[in-house]
């Protein structure tokens, strides 16, 4: 029986508001590849981050290397043979690979650097992942599949015994998948410790020799991969109590609001589909699959390369979002502290901003948008003493109102909203769907990006799901199940 080489006991982790996860227990064996599963927000990236120091657990929790009790910061992880490989490329690309494997621990002798040793033993390693990229290329002129191998070498030059790999196939080819997977599978075998993190699932059952299923920061459980099949997993990953989900009232759709005919650009591809007025057409799919990008194409902050947009019957070309602004276009973005709101700046003031450009006049006075900003403080519930406070002082739930009273401020017929509810509390959350409901009333036409499975599910109209930049499937109301959108988000099809 292979021996344990690292372990996690009740681990925890708490962020203001939330319970990223929940008396976690997890171990890893010599030798293992121990695939992590789970939807986006399950925890994943978390405890990952808590395997590598970046993160800190929770009091009562405890950690365990090779049998002793430790704690864990970046550097020590690397000096106790453990090497994190992200989903994004930490390459320095005007280096080359043996200085990017060396960065910062060169070998020297008397103050000289021993390049030829350096080189021998990035060589070696390369040989041994079968890669035939040369030692000395520059890193920025390699492909994606390449680069990950060079981070894989580095591990094996400094003989890490545990490698965490966090999505390392999302920006690959097939046939750089299909060499990574052998890799990974070839290390393991010569006594390695893998952590491995995918959505894919056909991946996970190809290289697994147990899973472990995360689901809203708790562990489902672990098992051998031979013991799980392919639907089994999907439902473990989705099985959720009926509370979390909201109940809402439904409206008869009304006339074509917005319509997507094959648009391309921003690193998404031949994206067809429309909104009516009084529906959400909700958009999902795993991070990474185009779903952001595909907003900002729409609402002109990205250059369109092919496809046409029509507001209405009317065919439109935004060349930047002011002009999709003037056409009743309102985007409520992922990020609200750094895309959504200035928060040096009153609530007042943010909430006159995205308005200017419909206003003939090129300046608003202060007075103004102090009883503009008040109004829409009443209105949302804004829980401030006047408009003349401080937007970044001021509650997560309540910035995502100010963020509101912004687009509201445009009167704007159709709404982009792209996680809406991300990092708000469960009480905001109920108050930002109220709003939503509202608009529905008043025949605006909604699009929602979400990661949260119950939140797509209890709200959407239809679901369309994306994988890899294009819509791999929609969905009608009767058909809308987490399931579906799972299945479709990992390349299967509706059940």
């Amino acid at each position: 029986m292979s021996k344990t080489v690292f372990k996690l006991n009740d681990i925890s982790k708490t962020f203001p508001g939330v319970k990223a996860l929940s008396n976690i227990n997890f171990d890893l064996l010599q030798g293992e590849v121990h695939c992590i599963c789970g939807e986006n927000g399950a925890g994943k990236s978390t405890l990952i981050k808590i395997m590598s120091g970046a993160y800190q657990p929770d009091k009562g929790g405890c950690l365990e290397f090779e049998g002793t009790a430790c704690s864990l910061n970046p550097r020590k992880a690397i000096e106790m043979e453990i090497q994190t490989i992200y989903q994004e490329h930490n390459v320095f690309p005007q280096l080359s690979v043996i200085e990017n494997i060396f960065v910062g621990m060169e070998i020297t002798n008397k103050g000289i650097v021993q390049r030829k040793k350096m080189r021998k033993m990035t060589q070696e390693a390369l040989d041994f992942i079968q890669c035939t990229v040369s030692p000395d290329a520059i890193v920025g002129t390699l492909s994606s599949g390449e680069k990950k191998l060079v981070e894989i070498a580095k591990a094996l030059v400094f003989r890490r015994k545990i490698i965490i790999l966090d999505e390392p196939t999302a920006s690959l080819s097939a046939s750089e998948i299909n060499f990574l997977l052998d890799v990974v599978k070839k290390i393991a075998k010569a006594g390695l410790s893998i952590v491995y993190i995918s959505h894919h699932l056909d991946e996970v059952f190809e290289i697994a020799d147990r899973i472990t299923v995360l689901r809203d920061g708790e562990k489902v459980f672990t098992r051998n991969a031979d013991e799980i099949d392919h639907d089994q997993l999907v439902r473990s990953m989705v099985g959720r109590d009926v509370s979390a989900f909201y109940s809402r009232e439904y409206f008869t759709p009304g006339e074509l609001a917005l319509e997507a005919k094959n648009l391309s650009g921003n690193g998404v591809y031949d994206i067809s589909f429309n909104v009516r007025r009084g529906e959400i057409v909700g958009f999902a799919g795993m991070v990474g699959s185009g779903r952001s990008e595909l907003m900002e194409l729409i609402m002109g902050a990205a250059k369109k390369t092919g496809g046409e947009l029509h507001i209405g019957e009317k065919k439109v070309n935004f060349k930047v979002p002011s002009d999709a602004i003037r056409h009743g276009m309102c985007f409520i973005t992922e990020d609200r502290q750094y895309t959504g709101l200035f928060l040096d700046h009153s609530i007042a003031r943010n909430t006159a901003i995205a308005n200017l450009v419909n206003n003939k006049k090129i300046f608003s006075t202060p007075k103004y948008n102090l009883k503009i900003g008040n109004g829409f403080i009443e209105k949302l519930n804004i829980r401030a003493r006047d408009a003349s406070v401080v937007a970044g002082t001021l509650s997560g739930g309540n910035q995502q109102k100010v963020v509101l009273s912004k687009w509201f401020n445009t009167n704007g017929d159709i709404f982009i909203f792209d996680e809406p509810t991300c990092g708000i509390d469960v009480g905001a959350k109920q108050e930002i769907y109220k709003i939503m409901m509202d608009l529905l009333k008043q025949n605006k036409a909604i699009i929602m990006v979400s990661s949260d499975m119950p939140e797509v599910v209890s709200l959407s109209d239809r679901v369309m799901v994306m994988r890899n930049g294009s819509l791999s499937g929609e969905l009608a109301r009767e058909e809308i199940s987490e399931e579906n959108i799972l299945n479709y988000s990992i390349g299967g099809s509706k059940i």
